[in-house]
């Protein structure tokens, strides 16, 4: 695939750390030599990226990870360590070096001999790197939820599909064999006609008051920030200095919108494929949440959600079920969670709830396999093999950007109506709501020059 000249941006770049020519040595890849491989780039190196996006891809021959990048100086070089400590591992040799250090993605994104990155930053810093790795021709791995915006993700899913560039959205259900199980069986009417969804997702809890701290030496901060409001720093508002902990961003929405983004697209993403409305949307949601009314934590705690489907479905999301996707049909049920899976120590996988990957009314259900000339559903047994396929093949990956567009849209949305009471209309076919020119305005987020998607030259 040709590589495109990455495009200049209103904004001007801002220094970032490289230490170390990359030097791969003939040995290092076996029966794979370098010229053969997917020279990958990290973007982010904190806890996803540690112990799951980074440890996940490189064990396949295919990737080299040849940069990393982080505007946090120390997780930077922790995470140059990790790549290089592994590859020395499993060579045989010692002291691999070979690992590039960016403090600035743009800078990583300006290096030809880059094919892909992976994005593992902080929620209100998916959108625009994945845009702007797109326009540089670089293929992509984006964690979810795929944008903090409607507005954004739009733009993420046109300018990917107009650069021909694979990207793959990080909802790894869909390569967990139970999930598709389930949807095959639900698309194929062994449940009957489909008519409810019930999907069980927790809230988070409100936090403590935190004071303002001095900006540590190792971040930048400003840039931590992106397009988000100014704000003073506390180690509990960004990520913990002294380990790889759940990091208290994820409950101030500044950053994101809580749960409701953080599994969410997880649990939208799979129900939508059981529902066959990937590519679109519900018609209506409406929400009632609760919110801390102090403390530096704000994002939502307990909630419920009901979103309408144009087929006839209703879809409710709730901390009151269990952790998982129930579809209820008129001759029967099933329900999927992840089982015993946590990615990360912090999920919110309450054992005893959620044990059982695949239940029904009827175990008969769950044998009904389906059969040739029916539906059968794309398999993947590994969410980030499956991108590196896909790079090699140029075929389109098991989570594609727009499939995870409409995901987050749900999320978005859900969250929009946890603020606005009442019914909201909503067009899929526009991305607007119909009946509230408020809950229009949460479209987009004001962005705070010159970080936002606003600045990019398309």
């Amino acid at each position: 695939m040709k590589r495109r000249t990455f495009i200049n941006t209103s904004v001007a770049a801002t220094a970032g750390a490289m230490v170390a020519p990359v030097m791969i040595p003939s040995h290092v890849m076996g029966k794979n030599p370098p010229s053969d491989r997917i020279r990958i780039g990290q973007i982010g190196c904190g806890r996803i990226a540690r112990g799951h996006d980074i440890m996940e891809t490189i064990g396949y021959g295919q990737a080299l990870f040849t940069a990393v990048c982080d505007v946090d100086s120390r997780r930077l070089d922790d995470g140059r360590k990790l790549v290089e400590e592994y590859y020395t591992r499993t060579t045989g040799k010692k002291n691999y070096a070979g690992v590039k250090m960016y403090g600035d993605y743009r800078e990583m994104l300006e290096d030809p001999s880059i094919d892909a990155v992976i994005i593992s930053t902080p929620d209100h810093w998916h959108a625009r790197p994945a845009i702007e790795a797109a326009l540089a021709g670089k293929d992509i791995y984006l964690q979810k939820p795929t944008s903090l915006t409607i507005a954004e993700g739009r733009l993420l899913s046109d300018v990917v599909r107009r650069q021909g560039v694979i990207l793959q959205v990080g909802t790894q259900q869909r390569s967990s064999v139970q999930f598709r199980v389930a949807a095959e069986l639900v698309r194929n009417g062994r449940i009957g006609r489909l008519h409810t969804v019930k999907i069980g997702l927790p809230g988070d809890p409100s936090g403590p008051e935190a004071s303002p701290q001095e900006v540590p030496p190792e971040l930048n901060f400003d840039m931590w920030l992106g397009s988000t409001p100014v704000v003073p720093y506390t180690e509990m508002g960004v990520h913990p200095r002294g380990d790889y902990g759940r990091p208290g961003w994820l409950r101030i929405e500044n950053y994101g919108a809580g749960m409701i983004t953080g599994w969410g697209q997880h649990h939208f993403d799979s129900a939508a494929w059981g529902m066959d409305t990937e590519y679109t949307g519900p018609v209506s949601v409406e929400a009632v949440a609760e919110f801390p009314k102090s403390g530096l934590w704000n994002v939502h705690g307990d909630f419920m959600v009901k979103a309408e489907f144009e087929n006839g479905v209703t879809m409710y999301t709730s901390g009151g079920f269990p952790n998982g996707i129930r579809y209820e049909g008129t001759e029967g049920w099933i329900f999927v969670s992840r089982g015993d899976y946590v990615a990360s120590a912090s999920d919110p996988v309450v054992a005893d709830a959620s044990r059982k990957a695949l239940d029904a009314s009827n175990p008969a259900i769950l044998s009904a396999l389906p059969r040739p000339g029916e539906i059968h559903l794309y398999q993947s047994d590994n969410q980030h093999g499956n991108w590196l396929d896909c790079i090699k093949s140029r075929k389109e990956p098991i989570s594609p950007v727009e499939i995870g567009h409409r995901a987050c849209t749900v999320c978005l949305i859900s969250h929009i109506a946890m603020k606005i009471p009442g019914r909201l209309a909503w067009d899929p076919r526009s991305e607007r709501f119909t009946n509230s020119e408020e809950a229009n305005k949460l479209l987009s987020r004001p962005q705070r020059h010159p970080w936002g998607t606003n600045t990019l030259r398309l």
